[in-house]
């Protein structure tokens, strides 16, 4: 019998969070969105304090906090905290005082940090209970972008913690190829986009986790987007380092794999010991383990400090049983985090 939970993401509603820095098209992208007949059965989650208001869409107010939406969704906003704000939801749709709803998406302000909302996605147990976190998806102003990566830590944050990058304002900047390159060595794993207008199929923003509900089907590949990281490059031992590693705003991506099965407790004090040290340096981390003794694989999923309990999938899709951990850090280098994993098997 397994340690570790079997994965429920296909009986969980998902939540994929709209972040970007100020100016980035954030509320254009969502009043496009929303506006599609694939969206209607969403909620919205919008702070207080947006940059551009949504009410032209609002039909009917249910009260002060929650509106209907003319496509059919529900809108509201975050006024205190937003666990509150999404168990409050959740409640009023199963008492039926609001349409129903398959997905939520939350918009954050310009200059939030995402990760306090992943986190709360990944291991608050009176949410993550019934959501599950979806997609990360950043906003960039093509225009002002080369000049907020520069300066704002918080821009830098925002691309390096999503899943998709959407690239706006692109026909008011000329080439923005050196943008996209850009994005590329700070998040490889993220899929980047150019949109007009907020202009973009939703199908190809969401869908971002590692579990695909409707198929009831796991992909490792698209989750860790392995094509990204080149796997020809240096390894230590029987552990392989795939490039990228690039300093901007001291950020690296990098992806380690293993080729035989591990030991849990070795993999346990590892990430305790990186949480413990270099916590706030650590961004975000996602894996799938191959130990000893699971006859499946096992996910892992962290932002900074706070990690999503393991989970333990129904079965291998494919032959490829290596682990592979893709990390994100700020300042923390892939032979650090290799270095510290060599110093606890030793010890073990």
């Amino acid at each position: 019998m397994s340690l570790f939970d079997s994965d429920k993401s296909a009986e969980r509603l998902p939540v994929s969070l709209i972040t970007g820095f100020l100016g980035s098209g954030k509320t254009t992208l969502l009043n496009r969105l929303l506006r599609d007949d694939a969206m209607k059965d969403s909620a919205v989650i919008i702070n207080e304090y947006g940059e551009v208001s949504l009410d032209h869409l609002l039909v009917e107010r249910v009260d002060g906090e929650v509106a209907v939406l003319a496509s059919g969704c529900i809108c509201c906003t975050v006024r205190s905290d937003l666990e509150e704000t999404l168990r409050a939801l959740l409640v009023r749709r199963d008492r039926g005082e609001v349409p129903p709803f398959r997905r939520i998406l939350v918009e954050t302000t310009g200059l939030a940090d995402p990760a306090p909302i992943v986190q709360l996605l990944l291991n608050n147990p009176l949410v993550s209970h019934f959501l599950r976190l979806d997609a990360v998806v950043t906003t960039v102003d093509a225009v002002n972008a080369p000049h907020q990566l520069d300066r704002q830590y918080e821009a830098t944050k925002q691309v390096a913690l999503a899943d998709r990058l959407l690239i706006t304002k692109g026909d008011l900047a000329g080439d923005i190829a050196a943008l996209e390159a850009r994005l590329h060595r700070l998040n490889p794993g993220a899929r980047i986009e150019r949109v007009a207008h907020g202009e973009i199929d939703p199908a190809r923003l969401f869908g971002a986790g590692l579990i695909d509900p409707e198929r009831k089907t796991v992909d490792i590949a698209r989750w860790l987007n392995e094509e990204a990281f080149d796997a020809a490059h240096a390894h230590a031992g029987h552990a392989h380092g795939h490039g990228h590693h690039h300093h901007d705003a001291s950020i690296a991506s990098f992806m380690l794999a293993f080729d035989e099965p591990l030991d849990w407790m070795a993999i346990t004090n590892w990430l305790a010991h990186l949480r413990s040290a270099r916590g706030e340096d650590l961004l975000r981390v996602k894996g799938i383990l191959n130990l000893r003794g699971e006859p499946a694989p096992v996910a892992i999923h962290g932002v900074h400090h706070v990690f999503h309990p393991p989970v333990a999938l129904a079965k291998w899709p494919d032959a490829d049983r290596r682990s592979r951990i893709v990390f994100i850090t700020r300042s923390i280098a892939r032979e650090e985090v290799l270095g510290l994993w060599q110093a606890v098997r030793a010890a073990a």
